[in-house]
């Protein structure tokens, strides 16, 4: 089935694109949701209205995700975690811990933003890369400390 994108998807297209996808995908995910509509004659024409609103609004999300990321640029974040004799960690450090460091900071995070490959389960800093927009990455320092110390 071919749809006319109306929001960028990750991993399928940007706004505006034509794009070929499965037909559940589109019925059950797709159109319901409003992120794309079905290929007409019609629909064409009404993207080619929309374009210049998408472009402007496209532009105005990513000033907003560059001045986001230049206020998180310098920002460490810091979690304390119980931890053995052996300095392993009881338990791990997820990305849901680190938007709620975050938000304590004063910073209203989603976590699926962060992209950890894996949670974190051992003492010390690392970086993790947080995408504010497609084009805007930003890297936020994180500090895993021993709990009381």
């Amino acid at each position: 089935m071919e749809v006319i994108l109306r929001e960028h998807v990750d991993n399928l297209g940007r706004r505006g694109e034509v794009v070929k996808v499965a037909d559940g995908y589109a019925r059950n995910y797709l159109l319901p949701r409003k992120l794309a509509l079905l290929v007409t004659d019609g629909t064409k024409q009404q993207i080619e209205r929309e374009r210049g609103k998408f472009d402007a609004r496209e532009q105005e999300e990513k000033k907003v995700a560059e001045a986001m990321a230049a206020r998180l640029a310098d920002v460490e974040v810091q979690v304390s975690r119980k931890v053995g004799e052996t300095a392993v960690l009881y338990g791990s450090v997820t990305s849901a811990d680190v938007a709620d460091a975050l938000t304590a900071k004063g910073f209203e995070i989603d976590r699926r933003k962060l992209h950890l490959v894996e949670p974190i389960k051992k003492l010390g800093d690392f970086e993790i890369p947080l995408r504010l927009h497609r084009e805007v990455t930003v890297q936020i320092k994180l500090k895993v400390v021993a709990e009381g110390k």
